[in-house]
């Protein structure tokens, strides 16, 4: 097979950094969408594929839809892209747990990343990988454990914007979305009319994708690596609540390069 082509939204850290690392590692050439391209500067990884014209760095703010299409021009034709935009907790409250902001920043990105994606005449559309979490919708929230329940209350906002990405993901891919399980995010979310905005994939057009639903994240090791079986459990209904950033990485690049064809098109699940 062929070097891959990757575009990475929210590469700069955590898991979306990890599997980029992982795919120039792999040969991959991986362009990151970056608001400070400092953000390098000291990272010897980096540096080393930079170097070797392996890693592109396009500095742009990913709810700036100008700049994520400025990002695709200067990927060239692109195998894949990996979207694990999340934003740093700016403060909690009893009511609305994490604060973060823009409160819909997942989803105003995701709205750009899909009204700005390429056609190619002579390649297919790109995969797209999104990197959400268990427990975002109704359903899948009844599902948890006690515990993983109580971490998820306190998630707030950026677990109502995950939610709102993959409402955004499923009307473009043309899947089955039901308000009472799914829930129904308002529309401040997404903005009015946002069915309507140009470039969007129409209904059912988004043909290559899938959304990971990562379950609450640790920085521990990558069982995955270690000899003992596959490291993490993978199911389109709720199988766990924890999994380390090493091995739901791991998992996104082993989609990518090896199984593509048995992930395509779903929602699932990654825990230990």
């Amino acid at each position: 097979m062929a070097p891959l082509n990757i575009i990475t939204f929210g590469g700069s850290r955590n898991i979306g950094y990890l599997a980029s690392v992982r795919l120039l590692e792999q040969g991959a050439t991986v362009t990151f969408l970056l608001r400070s391209l400092s953000v390098f500067h000291n990272d010897q990884t980096i540096q080393k594929f930079v170097k070797s014209g392996s890693a592109r760095l396009v500095k742009g703010d990913a709810l700036v839809e100008s700049d994520v299409r400025a990002a695709w021009d200067a990927a060239g034709v692109v195998d894949a892209a990996i979207c694990s935009i999340g934003a740093v907790p700016e403060g909690f409250s009893v009511t609305k747990g994490i604060i973060i902001k823009p409160y819909n920043l997942c989803t105003q990105t995701m709205l750009n990343i899909l009204c700005t994606m390429p056609t190619y005449p002579d390649a297919p559309q790109p995969k797209l990988i999104f990197q959400s979490s268990i427990g975002v919708t109704p359903a899948a929230f009844a599902s948890l454990p006690l515990l993983a329940k109580l971490v998820f209350l306190m998630l707030g906002m950026p677990a109502r914007d995950k939610a709102a990405t993959e409402r955004v993901i499923a009307h473009c891919a043309g899947w089955h979305w039901d308000p009472k399980k799914d829930g129904e995010p308002t529309v401040d979310m997404f903005g009015e009319g946002w069915k309507e905005r140009s470039g969007l994939p129409a209904p059912g057009t988004l043909k290559h994708v899938l959304v990971v639903h990562a379950g609450i994240l640790t920085d521990g090791r990558c069982k995955a690596e270690e000899g003992k079986g596959q490291g993490y459990r993978v199911s389109e209904t709720e199988c766990g609540s924890w999994i380390s950033r090493k091995d739901a990485a791991h998992f996104m690049v082993e989609i990518l390069t090896r199984r593509w064809d048995e992930y395509e098109n779903k929602r699932v699940n990654v825990t230990y």
